[in-house]
């Protein structure tokens, strides 16, 4: 296997990490949200189950803070990467190729957030299902939309 495959899937998942962080920011803005403390808390329950001490008060909160986010990046990244495996040698349709990066990110993180016993998303609401759906479909326009930009027809196969 060559690498350029899994190097621009991973350029497409970052891609389309910052497009899921720019639309999640609108919503928290249009509708005057607070940030989801769920990134937190998963980094806390990992640092947890890892028996990695955060240190004291704040800058625990801080550290899960900032691990939270290298989670979303690297769930989306890594998400790119796998794709860019899957797709190397075959022309993915647009729109299933929106689905499964999308698909595939929200699936990984809702299913981290129900293992870990942070949230349930059987007992959401619409509007809780409305702020996790778009901001997955934008990350998976983006990445799909990265991808085929740096996998041109010549490229591919």
């Amino acid at each position: 296997m060559r690498a350029a495959p899994v190097v621009d899937g991973a350029i497409a998942g970052a891609v389309g990490s910052a497009a899921l962080n720019v639309v999640t920011f609108l919503d928290m803005t249009l509708r005057g949200r607070p940030a989801s403390s769920t990134p937190e808390q998963t980094a806390g329950k990992l640092a947890d189950a890892a028996h990695v001490d955060l240190g004291p008060g704040d800058k625990a909160g801080n550290r899960r803070t900032g691990v939270g986010s290298i989670i979303g990046y690297a769930t989306g990244i890594a998400a790119g990467a796998l794709f860019g495996i899957l797709a190397a040698r075959r022309r993915v349709p647009l729109p299933l190729a929106v689905g499964m990066l999308g698909g595939g990110v929200m699936a990984t993180s809702d299913g981290s957030l129900a293992a870990l016993r942070i949230s349930d998303p059987r007992t959401w609401s619409t509007k809780d299902w409305v702020s996790d759906v778009v901001p997955h479909l934008a990350y998976g326009a983006a990445a799909a939309a990265t991808w085929r930009r740096l996998r041109p027809p010549s490229r591919r196969g």
